[in-house]
């Protein structure tokens, strides 16, 4: 009993002393500002609230699209193509009209005879193609894949798919852009005659561990395409990005350097004898 009574005088006072402060706020005017403040909050708060579902709901502003030239159908600059030879680009974004690369076969007898890959057939319109002084000087700082970007008379080579003058001196096809002339700085293959025969100098030797000068004298040079097909050298294959992904092979990269380390001659020659030892 002296335990629920010495609670119920805490309560009383307690309650009695809580009617003593709400009457001295009244008294003071406070009871009415803390209500104004916490209804201030509230309606801040809301506020806050509506103002972020109103984001989403909002139209988003529409900035004007990022287009090239091209589509928006400005004219390009009308530079002269010798003097942006040294710059890759398109002839299309140079304004010129140059058709594409294409083979011509000419009747000899009652037989076909194929024009060669490295000496493409090329049709120019309206404009005459020549090499500046600048190009024409560093075309041979570089024989093994040339130094100088054509996008008209350079043959691409099918490893680094490089559209170069080569870098030989006596070419006369890169060096006086004469396109009845092959070009031999690049390789034709004697049966397919087709672009996978092409190669330059230093993809040939670093890749396939072949001189271009053995190429140039053997008339029945055959591309690693056409080894294959025929089953002349087993294993042997084309090791370019293109042909090995054909396969589902990873591209190899710099393997010349693991090549040479392991004593191969070529990235050719140390991709044949790993697939004789998966094949065995």
């Amino acid at each position: 009993m002296g335990r629920l009574r010495a609670k119920s005088d805490y309560e009383d006072i307690r309650n009695a002393r809580i009617l003593e402060n709400q009457e001295r706020l009244a008294s003071l005017g406070l009871k009415k500002t803390v209500s104004e403040l916490r209804s201030i909050v509230s309606s801040a708060k809301s506020a806050k609230i509506q103002e972020r579902k109103c984001r989403h709901t909002l139209p988003r502003i529409s900035l004007p699209l990022r287009r090239s030239d091209r589509l928006k159908q400005i004219s390009l600059d009308s530079t002269p193509v010798h003097d942006l030879i040294s710059y890759r680009r398109s002839n299309r974004l140079k304004g010129k009209v140059v058709q594409s690369l294409k083979f011509e076969s000419k009747e000899v007898g009652e037989k076909i005879k194929k024009r060669p890959a490295n000496a493409p057939l090329v049709e120019i319109d309206d404009f005459d193609h020549r090499l500046s002084p600048d190009a024409s000087a560093r075309r041979c700082n570089s024989k093994g894949r040339g130094s100088v970007y054509d996008p008209v008379y350079g043959i691409c080579c099918h490893f680094c798919r490089q559209k170069k003058l080569c870098g030989e001196e006596d070419c006369k096809r890169c060096g006086n852009l004469d396109m009845d002339e092959p070009c031999i700085g690049k390789t034709d293959c004697s049966v397919c005659h087709s672009s996978n025969g092409v190669f330059c100098r230093a993809c040939l030797k670093v890749r396939y561990g072949e001189e271009m000068e053995e190429v140039i004298e053997n008339k029945k040079w055959m591309c690693p395409h056409c080894v294959e097909k025929k089953g002349t050298n087993p294993y042997w294959i084309c090791n370019s990005s293109l042909c090995l992904k054909k396969r589902k092979m990873a591209p190899t990269g710099l393997a010349i350097y693991r090549a040479r380390e392991m004593g191969y001659e070529s990235v050719a020659h140390l991709l044949m004898d790993e697939l004789k030892r998966a094949n065995r």
